[in-house]
């Protein structure tokens, strides 16, 4: 079993880091990185703002998803509601707002599910999760530029929807199957 002082031996040294671009959800840099055999390279390092994601449960297994085109990859797929946490509030308070926002559906009994980090090799881009159990419509979503449709998924059609692609999203993956391991009460 390794120690504490073990990890030492395979921690990388950073020499310097630059700044490339900077933004207010953005900062990209280039980073000297040192291995510990020796071997020297610059990596890109990708920052962004915490997200949070919502998998609403209405009770009768299904989640709120959102049918939306992603123009990075080209591609229509479902996502859970969510966004970058704003930093004047809490960011269980952010993703109730998003989920607002973006379905029309006010979450109730919101609880933290899971945090992760997507892409950890070059980017510190942390998702948080969160679980609603229920919500109540509101009326419309109030930025109509977020999705094409906004539906209660079956929860038991996820894992197929993921095989096929239409789930592809990190943060919507790991609440989803999260959710299926360990459903909560």
């Amino acid at each position: 079993m390794a120690t504490d002082g073990d990890h030492e031996l395979t921690k990388w040294t950073i020499h310097s880091e630059r700044t490339v671009d900077n933004s207010r959800r953005l900062n990209l840099s280039i980073a000297s990185v040192e291995l510990p055999n020796g071997v020297t390279f610059e990596q890109y390092v990708l920052r962004m703002p915490k997200a949070a994601v919502v998998a609403v449960l209405d009770g009768r297994d299904n989640v709120l998803m959102m049918w939306r085109h992603r123009f990075v990859i080209d591609r229509w797929v479902w996502e859970l509601p969510g966004g970058y946490v704003d930093p004047r509030e809490t960011p269980i308070e952010s993703a109730s707002r998003e989920v607002e926002e973006e379905t029309g559906w006010r979450p109730r009994d919101l609880r933290p599910l899971v945090a992760l980090q997507p892409n950890v090799g070059m980017a510190d881009a942390e998702n948080l999760t969160f679980v609603a159990l229920g919500a109540d419509h509101v009326g419309p979503p109030s930025d109509v530029n977020e999705a094409e449709r906004v539906a209660w998924i079956p929860l038991d059609s996820v894992k197929d929807r993921m095989a096929k692609g239409e789930i592809v999203g990190a943060a919507s993956q790991v609440a989803l199957l999260h959710i299926l391991a360990f459903p909560p009460t």
